[in-house]
């Protein structure tokens, strides 16, 4: 996307992170603390072994004192083994609460999803966006997932430097003496000033350098997600059970070779990201380590150069090295993670404008009026509708009203607004003219998780979990088993009900259970319709309900519909209008209107209607 082409400035960059790191609070604040406390401990505590072990050197190149020795020993011995105990507990409650970041990570993304106005989640732009979000995750571990870890090596680095300097500061006051001839220069504030400048310019340049390498990887990562794309299509194809049978038949693993071998794709030898390892990325990366290995060298010089002059002991080498060494460390991560937390910050961007998607939806507050005779009567008032960015009406000037108990059939030809219809009713979409009515009460009044309490559907792209029969039916973890039991008996599942060794209690797919069932495109549309009517709601919507079973399922379902549905107002969609016979009344549906209503019988004799035509467009295939 054209936001990943420009870095972020330091404001925004700090904005955006800081933004994201009080999201992770928000929803985890233990796996921030445990983090924070670990890595707090972990910066801080080498400090006590780097004193005390420059403690030992120095009585052992001194002195030589036998009870101080022993003094430092067990001191040293005893801090050694309560660092190590208490790493040991804070590693263990780290990762206890660090399990699964990704799936955090999903998790929030997830909240805003069952969170968002389904008319966003319906569109191509949003499930774009989302693509890319992922993408860019998967891919580089870019946005929401490096926002922690970059929190963490940041405090590491502060941490890390002043513990370092503390350590570090001696050396650069420490006096050379008068004897030393011409080393006391080395205590020269000048001196003394041109040392550290050089330091810390080495010190800065090198992550600069890392920095300015990485920010290809992140300026390029939309051709990085479309070769991650490829390769996760072409490159898995022939692991897809479902589509095994035509990968064989027509020989589709020929066509992968051609992308899976293509040199000049994105990570081919002669693709983009190899170009930039051997140009830029490389240089800027060998660049990079080699003033690196410079810093070390002024390091050692300058610490041995001071010692050799007499302005401190053996001891005091080990302690400078370490600590100045540590100090350069700190600096160079801290530029470090400054950088790569600016080139993050564009893919943050991209996130937040998925989790700032507003919902433009009236919620309503009024309550839902719970009866028990499920006298729920709802009316379209010459509803229409537009989708988002169309110029076109998928509904137009829809006037129904749904008598309590009947069962309607709306049929119509693909494109007629039959399904816009029902999203309609269920409150999915609202009408951009006209208005619904629930008991006479505009239904956008309503509590809106309220309102769609009273629909239960089964939608023709219905989805089925891994996880436990029951669980499917139910929609939850706990359950009635005796009321799931007539759910799925009443469908027709009796049979391959007592087929599963475990009842209800089988798992459905084997993603989960070894000894999980798989079921026919049959049996999970009967499941599903059980789903509808464990729900119990006082409207029951079914679209295309039997487009996956055998004719003898389908009389079958349709000879129990009335027990079935009980008491409920069915609503039914179908193609196969010879189904609609058992049903009180039909609306079909034309070019978004409604331009037929009637029995079925009345309708079948108006030889000038769309449905008589509709009719005998199917009956031709049923008789001579």
């Amino acid at each position: 996307m054209e936001k990943n082409k420009k870095l972020k400035s330091w404001g925004e960059m700090v904005k955006l992170n800081n933004r994201a790191f009080m999201i992770f609070y928000k929803h985890y604040p233990q796996m921030v603390l445990s983090r924070f406390i670990s890595v707090i401990w972990t910066a801080l505590t080498p400090y006590v072994g780097v004193y005390l072990s420059a403690l030992l050197i120095d009585e052992l190149a001194g002195s030589r004192n036998v009870d101080r020795l022993q003094f430092l020993v067990s001191i040293t011995l005893g801090s050694t083994a309560l660092i190590a105990l208490g790493s040991a507990l804070l590693n263990k409650w780290k990762e206890t609460q660090n399990a699964g970041l990704w799936l955090k990570v999903e998790h929030i993304l997830s909240e805003k999803l069952l969170d968002m106005d389904y008319v966003n989640l319906d569109e191509t732009e949003t499930a774009e966006l989302l693509s890319t979000i992922r993408q860019n995750q998967n891919g580089g571990g870019w946005g929401l997932l490096r926002v922690i870890q970059n929190y963490e090596a940041l405090c590491s680095s502060v941490l890390t430097l002043l513990g370092g300097i503390s350590l570090t500061v001696s050396l650069f006051i420490s006096r050379v003496p008068e004897s030393a001839g011409a080393y006391t220069i080395l205590h020269n504030p000048l001196f003394v000033l041109l040392v550290i400048v050089v330091m810390l310019v080495i010190t800065y340049i090198a992550p600069a350098l890392s920095n300015k390498a990485g920010s290809y990887w992140a300026l390029n990562a939309d051709s990085h997600n479309l070769g991650n794309r490829m390769l996760s299509f072409f490159g898995w194809l022939g692991y897809h059970r479902d589509i095994a049978a035509d990968v064989r038949m027509y020989r589709q693993d020929k066509m992968c070779e051609r992308y899976n071998h293509n040199k000049d794709d994105t990570f081919g030898s002669n693709g983009l990201f190899a170009h930039l390892s051997w140009g830029p990325i490389g240089f800027y990366s060998a660049a990079s380590s080699a003033i690196s290995v410079i810093f070390t060298g002024v390091v050692y010089a300058f610490v041995c150069l001071k010692a050799w002059a007499g302005a401190f002991g053996l001891g005091a080498v080990t302690q400078y090295v370490t600590s100045i060494t540590k100090v350069s460390g700190g600096v160079s991560s801290l530029i470090s993670m400054l950088g790569d937390m600016r080139n993050n910050a564009s893919f943050l961007a991209q996130v937040f404008e998925f989790l700032d998607i507003p919902n433009n939806m009236y919620q309503g507050s009024l309550t839902v009026e719970k009866r028990r005779d499920r006298k729920y009567q709802v009316e379209f008032r010459n509803v229409s509708f537009q989708y988002p960015g169309s110029n076109n009406y998928a509904l137009r000037n829809v006037n129904m009203k749904f008598e309590i108990g009947k069962r309607l059939a709306v049929v119509g030809m693909n494109g007629s607004g039959k399904t816009t219809f029902i999203k309609l009713l269920c409150r999915l979409y609202e009408p951009t003219e006209g208005e619904i009515l629930l008991n006479g009460i505009d239904i956008r009044k309503y509590n809106y998780a309220e309102y769609m309490m009273i629909f239960s559907v089964v939608f023709q792209d219905f989805k089925l979990f891994a996880f436990k029969l029951g669980e499917n039916v139910a929609s939850n973890a706990t359950y009635d088993g005796e009321r799931v039991i007539d759910c799925l008996q009443k469908v027709g599942f009796a049979e391959r009900l007592a087929e599963m060794q475990h009842g209800i209690e089988t798992y459905l797919y084997k993603d989960y259970d070894k000894d999980g069932v798989n079921v026919s495109g049959g049996e999970a549309q009967k499941i599903a319709i059980a789903r509808a009517l464990y729900k119990d709601a006082p409207f029951i919507i079914l679209d295309e309900p039997t487009a996956a079973l055998d004719p003898i399922a389908e009389a079958e379902i349709y000879s129990k519909f009335n027990d079935i549905v009980g008491d409920k107002t069915a609503i039914y969609i179908s193609h196969r209008l010879s189904s609609c016979k058992f049903c009180d009344e039909i609306s079909v549906f034309h070019e978004g209107a409604v331009i037929q209503q009637g029995t079925p019988a009345s309708l079948v004799a108006d030889e000038k209607g769309k449905y008589y035509e509709l009719w005998h467009a199917q009956a031709q295939y049923y008789t001579e």
